[in-house]
């Protein structure tokens, strides 16, 4: 378990101090010792999320057992995931304390008696301390301040309340069903007879009871099924494809979206993102699918580099957010953001609607679409490009249901925004 801490304490590290992605450092602390166990390596991932899901009341906490700072802060990161495993996990309290404390030593050797000290007094003072960090915003619905007050101005106390808490909670395994190998009932069945359970909760998309590695998933190799959220297969629902029709992606990677359109219709897609390696995750994902597609590495914000001049009959322009709606997915993102980042998208996301309308042919569609919940880059943005353009016409979505687009997380999806434009000229 020492070994495990001091794992988990650096990635906190390297994620709240120098601002890095947890995703990408997490990959890295794994990759970095092979022998790693698989039940080490699951706990070291559980510790990682826990800790940055419960970030904000974990360092109320703390902040209420120390006297003073700390002169080592890695020394306050160990610290801060043996609180969430002592609230968290099942292994028993004095082993955690006790391993804490050697695991403090190989960093500072004379901080030993410190941290013991420290974590004896919390699980002493567990409740009290609880109760007192509950009255602080921050440590209740573990969200910096400025974004805690951002949702309940957008959408008052009580829905911005919810959405702070679903933020928190471990997010749902959806399916995506490839209909070209099967239906989504048959598909179901076929988990049914492997001990899995689901829901089906839209046309091709069944929720998984319990979270399971892709491995287990029947034919998954083969292409049968892809992981994507419920909420993200709107977008290929979204955009009316028809058969043959000339489709781009101007945002594509990791490929999810791409796939799930190629699944529906035969269509000549063209999959466009900047990131070359993000854009190899698309091409592998089209190759276990056995789908096709034209990819190009390219900003969407800048297609004069990149677009051969010939228009489109559809566009998805799913464009780089705050990844607002997907924090209990990403927990680092909500403590790395800042209020500016936000107004920074939307003139990012106003300039790429602004570059991509003329490659719509007229009477075409352009599918505007982000993976946030802030407003700022959503109908915002959206209200801005309208009253810019008279060859535009909003399309009333029929899907998701009451939703003006907005889709905000809950048990069965995460949050998104979708909004359709007709060229009308």
């Amino acid at each position: 378990m020492q070994k495990v801490q001091l794992a988990s304490s650096q990635v906190i590290s390297q994620v709240m101090m120098n601002g890095k992605n947890l995703n990408q450092v997490l990959e890295n602390a794994l990759n970095v010792k092979p022998a790693w166990t698989a039940s080490e390596r699951g706990a070291i991932q559980d510790i990682c999320y826990g800790t940055l899901r419960f970030y904000g009341q974990l360092k109320a906490i703390l902040d209420l057992l120390l006297h003073k700072p700390l002169e080592e802060q890695h020394i306050g990161y160990l610290l801060l995931v043996t609180l969430y495993q002592l609230q968290h996990t099942k292994a028993t309290q004095h082993t955690i304390v006790d391993q804490a404390v050697s695991a403090a030593r190989t960093i500072q050797p004379h901080v030993g008696g410190l941290v013991n000290a420290i974590l004896r007094s919390f699980l002493r003072q567990q409740n009290e301390l609880l109760d007192k960090v509950a009255a602080k915003r921050e440590a209740r619905f573990n969200h910096p301040l400025w974004w805690i007050t951002e949702l309940n101005a957008q959408y008052g106390q009580e829905v911005g309340a919810t959405i702070l808490d679903v933020g928190n909670q471990h997010p749902p395994m959806t399916l995506r069903v490839n209909q070209h190998c099967g239906t989504t009932l048959e598909y179901q069945a076929l988990l049914a007879e492997q001990g899995m359970k689901a829901e089906r909760i839209a046309p091709d998309a069944l929720l998984l009871e319990k979270p399971v590695n892709v491995d287990r998933l029947p034919g998954f190799a083969d292409g049968w099924v892809s992981v994507q959220d419920a909420g993200a297969q709107y977008a290929a629902k979204l955009l009316d494809l028809k058969w043959g029709m000339r489709v781009l992606d101007a945002c594509s990677a990791p490929g999810g979206k791409t796939a799930h359109m190629l699944e529906a219709v035969d269509v000549d897609m063209v999959a466009v993102d900047k990131d070359a390696k993000r854009l190899r995750r698309v091409e592998d994902n089209l190759a276990r699918l056995q789908l096709r597609a034209q990819l190009i590495v390219g900003d969407a914000a800048k297609p004069q580099d990149w677009w051969n001049g010939k228009l489109f009959d559809r566009i998805l322009a799913d464009v780089p957010c705050s990844a607002s709606g997907v924090v209990r997915r990403h927990p680092d993102i909500k403590w790395l953001r800042r209020r500016d980042d936000i107004d920074s998208f939307a003139q990012q996301q106003l300039e790429i609607l602004q570059a991509l309308w003329p490659l719509l042919k007229p009477d075409g569609k352009l599918l505007y679409a982000t993976c946030s919940v802030f407003k700022q880059e959503n109908e915002q943005v959206v209200t801005k490009f309208l009253a810019g353009h008279r060859d535009v016409q909003r399309v009333a979505l029929t899907q998701p249901e009451h939703s003006a687009g907005q889709l905000l997380p809950d048990a069965q999806h995460d949050g998104f925004f979708y909004a359709l434009l007709h060229k009308t000229a």
